[in-house]
């Protein structure tokens, strides 16, 4: 052994400990980073969404001077309970029971694609709140990493209640149209709180592709989803299929899911 082997080790510890360091101090900055914002929605209303602002830019970037976002957040209670077990019934049926992900779906997604058939979307309600709300739209492996942790973190730190509120508010039903509000404004002339079945069932209907299903111009198949999702809604229990999900006590001067 050489005289300058002991300063080597020396140096190589000192160098792998200001490498350690320096790593927990990047997690512990990508955690403030990531989860003060998640922490401060559960209670803030968020003022747009990377969604928005994506669909803002490209319509920028292609000359859109007129585009806008149609955009007005209300609270849960000012949402009729039919929107909220159409979007369940539409896009997470395990929405009051799982915990972010639901693995028999994304199973039965990879089982299809191995035998062939089109890789289909497995993701919950939960899912599409942590990618619509931070994300960008695409399909690479970063983003869906970045998505599953988010996804984790809105488990922990929101009720449920709170994670079908923010979708239903941020939730795109056409171009430039977000939230139940300003879709029931926009194609029945309504308020959230008066939407029937047969209305949120067809808001609902076009969830999957908002940009080419209409719900002020239904296609046939776009009707057919909406009677297919009256009766998955009649088959969950209808509004009180989300119970579980309310406060035992509700605020003040506000009401509870009524059951059918």
């Amino acid at each position: 052994m050489t005289q300058a082997d002991p300063h080597r080790r020396t140096a190589q510890k000192r160098a792998g400990g200001r490498l350690r360091r320096a790593l927990i101090k990047a997690a512990l900055a990508w955690a403030v980073i990531t989860v003060a914002p998640v922490l401060l929605l559960r209670w803030i209303a968020p003022v747009t969404s990377a969604f928005m602002l994506e669909a803002k830019w490209r319509a920028a970037r292609a000359g859109e001077r007129d585009y806008h976002a149609d955009y007005h957040w209300v609270g849960y209670r000012r949402i009729s309970p039919e929107a909220g077990i159409a979007a369940v019934a539409s896009e997470d049926q395990t929405f009051p029971f799982n915990h972010g992900f639901d693995f028999q779906a994304i199973d039965e997604a990879i089982q299809t694609y191995e035998r062939g058939g089109r890789l289909r979307g497995a993701s919950t309600i939960t899912q599409q709140v942590a990618k619509n709300l931070f994300l960008w739209g695409g399909r690479s492996w970063v983003r869906k990493g970045i998505e599953a942790y988010l996804t984790v973190l809105i488990d922990v730190l929101w009720p449920k209640q709170r994670v079908l509120t923010v979708y239903l508010n941020i939730a795109q039903f056409g171009r430039g149209i977000y939230g139940v509000q300003a879709a029931s404004q926009r194609f029945f002339h309504e308020p959230a709180s008066r939407l029937t079945a047969e209305q949120a069932a067809l808001l609902a209907a076009v969830l999957p592709d908002p940009v080419h299903w209409h719900v002020e111009r239904p296609s046939p198949f776009v009707l057919w989803r909406q009677q297919w999702l009256l009766h998955q809604m009649a088959d969950l229990g209808g509004p009180a299929y989300l119970r579980s999900i309310a406060p035992a006590r509700p605020a003040a001067g506000e009401r509870t899911i009524r059951r059918n």
